[in-house]
């Protein structure tokens, strides 16, 4: 059973959060989340103060590097899977590993940037970065006071 909410209202007195909204409304969306594969997201304790470090495992047991696919594109981050045509000689007692193809997708903040990609005991794991550029960074502004002013001025440090 899905609740929807409706978020109208909303739009009539916000301007520009189209996008936010849709988030919201995609992510309370679970009829077509896929189960498979399986992933983490963990946050990385970040010891520059560059930006935010963030890991996507997936687990691809069975995929080889060729056969998968990280792509980015307008704030998306898609990974794909795509297995070969299966071998018709094997004959399976029991089949529990599921090696079929997969598309997984992550909604990217603004300026997180996908730095890494590196596949090892069947489980991808994807680096991000947050990388604000200088001109959304906070700046300090300088206060000036006037020459003829006689009262003593006391700064941040005393």
């Amino acid at each position: 059973m899905r609740t929807s909410v409706d978020y109208s209202p909303l739009y009539r007195s916000a301007v520009g959060f189209d996008r936010l909204f849709n988030l919201l409304d995609t992510a309370t969306r679970t009829d077509n989340a896929p189960g498979w594969p399986p992933y983490n997201i963990e946050r990385l304790k970040n010891e520059s103060e560059e930006g935010d470090t963030y890991r996507i495992e997936v687990a691809v047991a069975g995929f080889k590097p060729d056969q998968l696919n990280i792509e980015v594109k307008e704030n998306v981050l898609t990974v794909t899977g795509k297995k070969d045509a299966e071998d018709g000689n094997r004959t399976f007692l029991h089949r529990g590993l599921a090696e079929r193809s997969f598309e997984r997708r992550f909604q990217l903040a603004d300026h997180i940037k996908v730095t890494d990609a590196e596949l090892a005991n069947g489980l991808l794991s994807i680096t991000l970065t947050l990388e604000v550029p200088e001109a959304k960074k906070p700046k300090t502004i300088a206060i000036k006071t006037a020459v003829n002013d006689t009262t003593p001025v006391l700064t941040a440090a005393e």
